[in-house]
C-alpha cells in the first residue's frame, strides 16, 4: 500500500497542473509504473485535449505490457471529445489499474471499473480517495447538480470590517494574499459581485497573473443600475460578462447587449433576484464554478439561498473601527446563534502577515 500511495500522490501533483485549463472537466493525473520504475506520466492539460491516461501512455519510454497505471479518477468508458480511456488501457495490455476516486458522472460511475475487470485487469480503488475527491470538488458538484460550485471569499480586518466608514477597501490584505486570490480567479470559471460593488469600486474583475485565464463576470443587478461606462461593460466584448436582473426594460437591456453583455432575466425572491434560479441558468451556460466576491448584501442573500459550498476569509492584522464601517455579511441576519450558517473542515493558510481561513459547507 505504501507504494500505491506514493505513486498516487505523484498523480495528484500532476493533476493539479491542469487547474484553470480543463473546466468543466475534472483534474486528472496518471502515472505508469513497471518493475517499480515510472515509465510514463501525464495529466489532463486542457479542455478537449487528451485525457491523463492517454497522455501518460504517449509519454512511455518502454513497453507498457504488464505495467500498473495509477490514475486519480476512474477511467472514462464513453465517447466524448476523446475516445474512451478504457479502450487505450485494454489495447496497451496494462495489467493493473489503481484508482483514486470513482467518477460520479452517470456515463461512467463504476462502468469504467467494470469494463476493465471484465478484461481480466486487476483494479484497486480508493487509494488516497479523500485527496482525489477534494481536488475535484467543483467537478463532482457540477456533474451531480448542474449548478456552479460557489466559493464565497472576502478579506477583512481583525475587527471584522471589509471597508472603512467612507467605503474604502484598498488594500486590506498584502500582496501575497492578493496574488492568491488572482490564482483562484484563474481556477474558477466565473466571478460574481453585486451591483453595489460595481457602483462603488468600478472593478475590472480580471485575473492578473501571467498566462492566467479571466473568469466570466457575473453582476447581480436586480434593477439594472450598472453604468454603461463601467469597466466590466466596456470590456464585455473581450471577457464574457453576464448581467443578472429582474428588470424587463427592453431599452436598457438592448443598450447592454449592444456593448456585448449577456442578459440573464431572473425572477424576484423577496427584494432581490432569485439566486437559485440564477445558479441553474449559469450552470446551463457551462459555468461550473463561481468565486463570489460580493458585498455584505449579496453575501447574506447567497448564504440564505444556500448556494455557498465553500468559504474563504482573508484576515489582515489591521483594525478600521467605526460602527458605520462595512461588514462582510449584512442583510437581516439570523435571530439566534443556533440559526447560524455553519461550515466545517477548517484549513489555515498563511500569506505574509495575513491568514486565510477556509471551510466547506456543513
Amino acid at each position: 500500500m505504501e507504494n500505491h500511495q506514493k505513486y498516487m500522490d505523484l498523480a495528484i501533483d500532476l493533476a493539479q497542473k491542469g487547474r484553470g485549463q480543463v473546466n468543466p472537466n475534472p483534474l486528472v493525473g496518471a502515472v505508469i509504473v513497471k518493475n517499480d520504475v515510472i515509465i510514463g506520466s501525464g495529466y489532463h492539460e486542457q479542455y478537449g485535449g487528451l485525457h491523463a491516461e492517454r497522455q501518460a501512455l504517449a509519454a512511455c519510454t518502454q513497453s507498457v505490457v504488464g505495467a500498473t497505471l495509477y490514475v486519480t479518477l476512474e477511467p472514462c468508458c464513453h465517447y466524448g471529445k476523446t475516445p474512451p480511456c478504457t479502450e487505450a488501457i485494454i489495447e496497451n495490455k496494462i495489467s493493473r489499474v489503481v484508482i483514486g476516486s470513482t467518477d460520479p458522472n452517470p456515463q461512467v460511475s463504476g462502468r469504467g471499473i467494470e469494463i476493465l475487470r471484465q478484461q481480466g485487469i486487476t483494479v484497486i480503488t480508493g487509494v488516497r480517495e479523500t485527496a482525489c475527491q477534494e481536488m475535484n470538488a467543483v467537478f463532482f458538484h457540477y456533474i451531480k447538480n448542474r449548478t456552479p460550485y460557489v466559493l464565497m471569499k472576502y478579506a477583512m480586518t481583525l475587527d471584522g470590517k471589509i471597508a472603512t466608514r467612507t467605503g474604502k477597501s484598498q488594500w486590506i490584505t498584502g500582496a501575497e494574499a492578493r496574488a492568491a486570490v488572482h490564482q483562484t480567479r484563474n481556477e474558477y470559471t466565473g466571478i460574481m459581485v453585486g451591483v453595489n460593488t460595481i457602483l462603488q469600486d468600478d472593478p475590472l474583475l480580471t485575473c492578473r497573473i501571467e498566462g492566467g485565464r479571466n473568469p466570466s463576470r457575473i453582476i447581480c443587478d436586480t434593477h439594472l443600475r450598472t453604468p454603461l461606462t463601467a469597466q466590466v461593460v466596456a470590456s464585455a466584448r473581450k471577457i464574457p460578462t453576464y448581467l443578472a436582473t429582474c428588470s424587463r426594460d427592453q431599452r436598457k437591456i438592448k443598450r447592454f447587449e449592444i456593448m456585448g453583455c449577456k442578459i440573464l432575466e431572473v425572477s424576484k425572491a423577496g427584494d432581490h433576484l432569485n439566486l437559485n434560479e440564477l445558479m441553474r441558468k449559469l450552470g446551463a451556460a457551462g459555468i461550473d464554478s463561481i468565486l463570489l466576491e460580493g458585498g455584505g448584501t449579496l453575501n447574506f442573500s447567497a448564504l440564505k439561498s444556500d448556494i455557498v459550498n465553500k468559504f474563504q476569509v482573508y484576515l489582515a492584522p489591521k483594525i478600521f473601527g467605526g460602527a458605520a464601517a462595512k461588514t462582510p455579511v449584512e442583510g437581516l441576519g439570523v435571530e439566534l446563534p443556533s440559526e447560524a450558517f455553519q461550515f466545517t473542515d477548517r484549513k489555515i493558510k498563511i500569506f505574509g502577515e495575513d491568514i486565510c481561513l477556509e471551510y466547506v459547507k456543513r
